[in-house]
């Protein structure tokens, strides 16, 4: 028996040009659990309007991101492998991406070529989407008929309320003192509510009471989940009600989860309050929305506004605490 661990991630152009970035949106834009319409309009939307018209801009972000060293979300990704194997020794892991690469379809084959089981399968999302984790999950649905040596396969849905990513996030912010801070947002990606309204038909993610308590049925909503983990962490840090807030950025449209990041920062920053603590803890490897969006875009708006200063808690990417209670209290289990 040969037992591995495939961690998987968004993906990343392989480049910050256009050709490489083009590539990266091709593959990620029509993927049907990201834009969930018709496949004809899907296309025509994303290969007609949608990339023409953001490959600039697209292209222009990605090349503040870069560094020396290429796009931090996969060095952060191949170092937590490094760091992973060195706690897993009786199993093999791999890294991949859902689009570009390291190619999950490539990943896949390539932990069957080298004789792997059983193997787990989890993709570094806290809270559970269809546009992100089942994604992932029917990647590998579909590759299961050519895995013949493939015995079995372990899918972590999610890891939102586990001590693994609390105990890490938790040290990650602390370290911050957010004691020092007029107010601290905790602040997750943004998604339609159509694909929320699909994970507890009935009951519409507006009306939804999780922004107070988690619901019965919100155990895989990602706006339940998301104020779950917010109501958390804020007791752990010690915080009071009034001294943080939940939002969504990196919307594409209204009808997006809300209340929005950038309108928040802007109501604080016109009530008065000086200086914010953003954490992202939809996110535990940093990457164009952490540090571009957030990071730098959001921290110009809050001085635009009238704030003073607006700090972003660098996420867990492939730090050693993570890595450790990573490997020890979820993979090990």
């Amino acid at each position: 028996m040969t037992k591995a661990v495939v961690i998987v991630n968004l993906g990343t152009p392989d480049a910050p040009r256009p050709g490489a970035v083009r590539r990266y949106l091709t593959q990620f834009l029509n993927d049907p659990y990201v834009i969930d319409i018709p496949q004809p309009w899907r296309f025509l939307l994303v290969n007609c309007i949608i990339i023409p018209f953001r490959l600039k801009k697209s292209t222009r972000l990605y090349r503040r991101l870069w560094t020396t060293g290429g796009s931090p979300i996969l060095q952060h990704l191949y170092r937590l492998r490094g760091k992973l194997e060195q706690h897993l020794p009786y199993q093999r892991v791999y890294a991949a991406m859902r689009y570009c690469n390291p190619s999950l379809h490539t990943v896949l084959r390539q932990l069957h070529d080298d004789g792997v089981t059983h193997l787990t399968v989890l993709p570094l999302y806290p809270q559970f989407a269809e546009s992100t984790t089942e994604t992932i999950f029917e990647v590998v649905r579909r590759s299961r008929q050519d895995l013949t040596g493939l015995q079995e396969v372990r899918f972590i849905r999610q890891f939102y309320n586990h001590p693994a990513f609390l105990d890490s996030f938790e040290q990650r912010i602390a370290a911050y003192d957010p004691s020092a801070f007029d107010h601290v947002i905790f602040t997750y990606h943004s998604l339609p509510e159509r694909h929320l309204d699909r994970i507890h038909p009935g009951t519409s993610c507006k009306s939804c009471p999780c922004e107070h308590a988690m619901p019965d049925f919100g155990s895989e909503c990602y706006k339940a989940t998301a104020y779950e983990t917010a109501r958390v962490l804020a007791v752990r840090l010690g915080l009071p009600p009034a001294g943080y807030s939940v939002a969504f950025q990196s919307r594409f449209a209204k009808k997006w989860v809300g209340p929005f990041t950038e309108d928040r920062i802007r109501e604080l920053a016109r009530s008065g309050v000086r200086r914010i603590l953003v954490v992202a803890p939809s996110f535990v490897a940093d990457c164009l929305e952490t540090i571009v969006e957030i990071g730098l875009d959001y921290r110009d708006l809050f001085k635009k506004e009238g704030g003073e200063e607006l700090v972003m808690v660098e996420s867990l990417n492939s730090e050693d605490f993570w890595a450790e209670n990573l490997a020890k209290k979820l993979l090990s289990s």
